[in-house]
């Protein structure tokens, strides 16, 4: 386990945070009232915020599990969250177990359960780092100590591209990714999902207010702007599409009759 010395590890329990609001929303217990608080207001604006996580999720899954299959065994995981099994070294150690992982998240309570994602195969390893996407050098420095990127590496942000903001003197989303895609070798991957207020602009709208409100900026995304993310990589089929409609699953077959899922997703390869 390792990051900067400088990293916050105090728990702020009087704001929210986006990784613990997901965590009640997939019904875990590792959240505070404060963050209870945001994600039923949410949920009562967008009533498919339950199912949105839980697509997630399954998307990470068969992502993680579509690039195992084709050979990748490295895995590096920005925005991890906080550990629900099954988690991401599980799924692609499952295919080979000598598949090695990095998770990295800036949140202090993630942190505080980064053991639970070190239990990996005797063949194979995972490591967590303890810095903000927003901070690729460190990132990308410590994930080396584990990773050899001069090989194919699947790069995970799932989920988190919203909380980030297009300007060059804000986030800079575009250049973030354009900066860690640049650092993976020829036939890795990139498996990314984003909220768009495109399928139910009403409720999206109405959500990324209660984020914003809450400190937590928000930034929806719409089709042509998501798929800005894969310019110069070779997406794979379906393309870029709503969450559940990626390469199906029956549950997720099952969950389409349950509504829209206003997020999109996409999987593409690096040439």
């Amino acid at each position: 386990m390792t990051g900067p010395e400088g990293a916050p590890t105090t728990v702020d329990t009087s704001r929210p945070h986006p990784a613990r609001v997901y965590d009640w929303w997939l019904g875990g217990k590792d959240n505070y009232p404060v963050d209870e608080e945001l994600a039923r207001r949410i949920l009562a604006s967008d009533a498919t915020a339950v199912r949105g996580a839980r697509a997630n999720r399954r998307f990470m899954h068969r992502a993680v599990r579509t690039a195992a299959e084709a050979g990748v065994r490295q895995f590096l995981d920005i925005g991890t969250g906080i550990p629900t099994e099954p988690n991401l070294h599980q799924v692609a150690q499952e295919v080979a177990p000598d598949s090695k992982v990095v998770y990295a998240d800036n949140d202090p309570i993630v942190l505080r359960h980064a053991q639970a994602l070190l239990h990996s195969t005797p063949e194979g390893a995972t490591t967590y780092v303890h810095a903000d996407v927003r901070d690729p050098d460190t990132i990308l420095r410590l994930a080396a100590e584990t990773l050899d990127f001069a090989e194919p590496v699947a790069l995970s942000l799932v989920a988190l591209t919203h909380y980030l903001s297009a300007e060059p003197d804000g986030d800079d989303v575009y250049g973030l990714l354009k900066r860690y895609v640049g650092e993976l070798a020829p036939g890795s991957y990139v498996i990314l999902s984003q909220v768009t207020p495109d399928l139910s602009p009403e409720a999206i709208g109405k959500a990324a207010e209660h984020f914003r409100r809450s400190g937590t900026p928000f930034y929806p995304r719409s089709l042509p702007e998501f798929a800005r993310f894969f310019d110069g990589l070779d997406l794979l089929g379906p393309g870029v599409i709503p969450v559940t409609g990626w390469r199906p699953e029956p549950v997720d077959v099952e969950a389409q009759t349950e509504g829209i899922v206003p997020v999109y997703a996409g999987v593409a390869r690096k040439a």
